[in-house]
């Protein structure tokens, strides 16, 4: 299934904000969703649809900070750029203290904007083309024989085949056999590349 494009979602409570941001960012290529309320972006939020979010601080109901914060719960990953207002700034820095990609303070050039937006949806991409790597990696550990995870585990700590074999209580050549079977199903071409998979997975605390 094909990814969505990725999106500029907006989220503000003054309708003339939303539709001037809407256009600024449509004015340059991207997609722009633009919500008027915290709760609304929340119900129509995907955190698989790519893209990120430029959310006022200050507005009634659930503020920007909160919703930040309910993002945060749910595990999202969306880069944050925060619009403040003039005695907001407080509030700006704690948003990035809990995770915001940037903030901005009005008033502000619609270039600086633009090139904010743009640099957190490059951090977007970066993120989800890290996270499908991993993913595709799990999915190769997960397909490997609890005898290939145990030959996977000592050479990826540097151990010769010799004394692979040693410890699990085989011959070398079996050892060779298990692992060539775990380069191949890992797709590495090298004992570097594996090390750097494994640790790229997370899973070194992980592997019996």
């Amino acid at each position: 299934m094909k990814s969505p494009a990725a999106s500029v979602f907006i989220v503000d409570d003054d309708e003339a904000v939303r539709s001037s941001l809407r256009l600024l960012i449509r004015s340059v290529g991207l997609q722009a969703q633009a919500f008027a309320s915290a709760r609304e972006f929340l119900d129509a939020y995907d955190a698989r649809h790519p893209g990120c979010l430029v959310l006022d601080v200050r507005m009634p109901g659930m503020s920007g900070l909160e919703l930040q914060q309910e993002l945060n719960q749910r595990g999202a990953t969306i880069p944050v750029v925060f619009i403040t207002g003039h005695g907001d700034v407080p509030m700006a820095v704690e948003a990035m203290q809990q995770g915001a990609f940037d903030f901005l303070q009005k008033p502000f050039r619609d270039q600086d904007l633009l090139d904010r937006v743009q640099r957190a949806m490059s951090r977007d991409a970066e993120l989800r083309a890290s996270m499908a790597a991993r993913s595709e990696i799990m999915t190769r550990l997960a397909a490997l024989t609890p005898r290939e995870m145990e030959v996977l585990r000592l050479v990826t700590r540097g151990k010769a085949n010799k004394v692979v074999g040693a410890e699990l209580g085989v011959s070398q050549r079996t050892v060779e056999i298990h692992r060539a079977h775990v380069m191949e199903k890992m797709r590495a071409g090298s004992l570097a590349e594996l090390v750097r998979m494994v640790l790229d997975a997370g899973e070194s605390t992980q592997i019996p």
